[in-house]
Parts: C-alpha cells; structure tokens; sequence
C-alpha cells in the first residue's frame, strides 16, 4: 500500500467515526465499536418498512419483498473506490451462483438523490448486473430508509463547487422474513462473501 493510500484510508476512517458519533442523537441508537462488520450490528435493530423509488420511476415498498431474500446497500454513483467495488464483488457473486441466485436482488440506495436520477441509476446498475436495482427518493425517505438500517452517510465538500459523500459501506443481507441474516463488509473475501449469500438463499 502506498504511503498516499495509507492517509487516505485513514482520513476515510476518521470521518466515518465522526460521522457515526453526529449521527448517533438522531438515530438514537448504539454507536457500533470498531469491530468486524458482522458482529457489531443488532440483528433485530437492523431493518424496518420503506419506501423507495426505484430505477425505472416506479415505487417500491419494503412490503412487496416479503419472502424474498436480497442485499441492500447505500452508496452513490459518484463514488470513486467503494461503491463500484462493493457493486463487482456483488455482481461477481450472483453470476457465479447462476440460477440459484434468478430471483435474488440487490438494491442500491443512492445517498445522493441530487445528482442520483433514476436514469443515471439505471445505466449504473446495469453496468455490473441487471439484478442489482437502484433506488433513490426524497431526503427524507432515503434518511427513513438509511435510519431503519442504521446506516450513516454525510456530505463532504471537494475542491471547487463540488462534494463527495461519505457512507457506511456495508452490504446488508436480509432474509424473506425482512430480518438481518448477516453483512458484507467492504473488501471482504470473496469465498466468504458467495459463502453468505448461499446461505442466505438457502434460508440460513
């Protein structure tokens, strides 16, 4: 790892614990240890109905997943390094299951419903799988949607007029049942991640 990279991860790691302590009085919830991604999360916390809009302007309720196992993460089509990595793992994932994995979805909700269009959403997703869907929303929705999961993101000004967004970069595997049935965490081992997801279809 370069010396640059190694800042750079470091700065991404200071501004997501800041980020999770502003976050932490208006989710009310506990604020997570820096530990393993599949440990720190309360797996009855996790999860709750919303209702989203998804990549072709149709609206989508949480209530219409009932039954059926899928991923969901937040992230945004500008990000430079997680998002797209996180989205190739996944789509890695799902290919290298074939039929098993037909009717599994994964949902990308966009933390950056500004520059975030449905039809910017659509080209995204479709570019790694056309499983993976995008939703986005009004801020509140998404701050609802981001909430029930207890996931944190923040806006962070670039150079110039621009910004970034900084986010919580888990995958989250729900069960048919709507309940957390385990987490991806970023860079995780692909053999572990394909591991996770058949058994989450396999009702584990």
């Amino acid at each position: 790892m370069t010396p640059l990279r190694f800042i750079r991860y470091g700065l991404w790691g200071l501004i997501a614990v800041i980020a999770a302590a502003g976050a932490w009085a208006y989710w009310q919830g506990p604020l997570p240890s820096p530990r393993s991604a599949t440990t720190l999360l309360d797996r009855d916390a996790i999860g709750g109905p919303f209702e989203l809009t998804d990549e072709n302007g149709r609206r989508l309720s949480s209530t219409s997943l009932a039954g059926k196992p899928y991923a969901i993460f937040f992230g945004f089509t500008h990000c430079p390094d997680v998002c797209p990595t996180t989205m190739m793992e996944m789509a890695n994932v799902i290919q290298e299951l074939g039929d098993a994995a037909r009717d599994f979805r994964v949902f990308f909700v966009s933390v950056d419903p500004v520059r975030d269009t449905p039809e910017l959403l659509r080209v995204y997703t479709d570019s790694f799988d056309p499983r993976i869907i995008g939703l986005t929303g009004s801020e509140a929705e998404i701050a609802a949607a981001a909430k029930a999961f207890r996931a944190v993101y923040m806006k962070v000004p670039t150079e110039g007029e621009t910004y970034t967004m900084e986010h919580t970069a888990i995958v989250y595997l729900m069960n048919g049942e709507g309940r957390l049935a385990g987490t991806i965490a970023y860079g995780e081992a692909h053999d572990a991640a394909l591991d996770k997801v058949k058994r989450l279809l396999a009702g584990g």
